[in-house]
């Protein structure tokens, strides 16, 4: 038997082709049939050929659905539950995870930490198919109300939680203000957990106007342009001095200001010191700064003019002196998703803003090519297989 799913075959290139059916290969595995899943920023990372993808691989790590199948050792779960997946694979009982660290799980990989349809995270298929096997099912699925909005549920897989997770590394308390730089899905959920814990003040930085309208709208942040000012300096005099507290939800692609022509988004603009050095001059001293935006070690085809990513340029000298503390790492969905559900099903809690758009799994590769030129308008895709 064969399903649909959505297949990385070179850079910039994906297809929509016939893979193998998923199969319970262990008794606490389930089989899911995917009613929803999205793509993510860091998926971009592989479809443009950066990260050491392998033809062949199914991407998508944002997932839910029903249940269709349970192995004989699932207790919790039955046929027809309506359920979302952290992006982290973890088996919930190896030291990491029994100390909350499930983005670390010993278990799932050969290297901590395990993931859906991600590079280097493990042998599981992506989320973007049709179906799509859960390994510890009991431990790993969310069940979810079978009522209520699929647009919100589906951020409770990833970008809700890392946002999140983002104000958590910066130990942002109610009260206080705070720089997030990005207004992509992490950035502006990472806004959105700012308002709900009580900031007094949200600065939101990034390039695309449609992303910050978002984050005005919805989070109630200032925003600031970085190809108009900058944005460091943009922060301080707003605030009148520096802020509190600093999230990077941006990462190593990150790109400067200085924008040469029409084109929106330029690799050799590309300057992966940048946000967390212009975070060491907005937060003030003995501040925090959580990063939560993804850097690698290393990389196949970085720009020409970055000579080793993973290794970056970074004023310690002035994060010395000011005392700053810095929190980084992919974020332990399952600390904060429960949480994060029922804020959701009580009303508390709307994510489900982010989407821009719904579309067929058929219309996917069109989708990566649009969300990969940063289009202005497109902020969060969802596919409905």
């Amino acid at each position: 038997m064969s399903i649909k799913g959505v297949v990385y075959r070179d850079s910039h290139d994906v297809s929509i082709e016939e893979i193998d059916e998923p199969e319970i290969e262990h008794p606490n595995d389930a089989i899911l049939d995917v009613t929803t899943t999205a793509i993510c920023g860091s998926d971009l990372h592989m479809y443009e050929g950066r990260a050491g993808a392998d033809q062949g691989m199914v991407f998508g790590h944002e997932i839910m659905g029903r249940i269709a199948e349970t192995g004989e050792g699932v207790d919790t779960l039955e046929k027809g539950d309506r359920v979302v997946l952290p992006f982290n694979v973890a088996c919930g009982f190896c030291e990491n995870c029994e100390e909350g660290h499930y983005g670390y799980c010993e278990t799932v990989a050969e290297t901590p930490g395990g993931a859906y349809g991600y590079v280097k995270m493990g042998p599981y298929q992506g989320g973007q198919a049709e179906k799509v096997r859960v390994p510890y099912a009991d431990f790993n699925a969310l069940t979810l109300p079978d009522e209520g909005n699929e647009e919100d549920f589906i951020m409770l897989a990833d970008v809700f939680p890392t946002g999140w997770h983002g104000t958590e590394l910066a130990d942002l308390q109610s009260g206080e203000s705070v720089a997030i730089y990005g207004a992509g899905p992490v950035g502006l959920m990472a806004a959105y957990s700012a308002k709900l814990k009580g900031a007094s003040e949200i600065y939101v930085v990034d390039r695309v106007e449609s992303r910050l309208e978002l984050a005005e709208e919805y989070c109630d942040a200032t925003t600031i342009n970085f190809e108009e000012e900058n944005a460091a300096e943009a922060i301080v005099d707003a605030h009148g001095n520096p802020v509190d507290k600093g999230v990077d939800a941006v990462g190593y692609q990150a790109i400067d200001g200085a924008r040469d022509g029409d084109h929106p988004y330029d690799h050799e603009r590309e300057n992966p010191s940048l946000v967390v050095n212009q975070l060491i001059q907005a937060v003030e001293a003995s501040g925090k700064i959580g990063i939560v935006g993804l850097y690698i070690s290393e990389e196949p085809d970085p720009p020409e003019q970055i000579d080793e990513q993973g290794t970056l340029d970074i004023n310690l000298g002035l994060a010395f002196e000011k005392g700053l503390r810095f929190g980084t790492g992919q974020c332990p969905v399952k600390r904060y998703n429960r949480k994060l559900r029922d804020m959701i099903t009580s009303g508390r809690a709307e994510p489900g803003f982010l989407v821009s758009h719904t579309v067929s799994l058929d219309d996917a590769p069109e989708m990566y090519e649009r969300f990969d030129e940063r289009e202005e308008g497109v902020t969060k895709v969802l596919l409905t297989p």
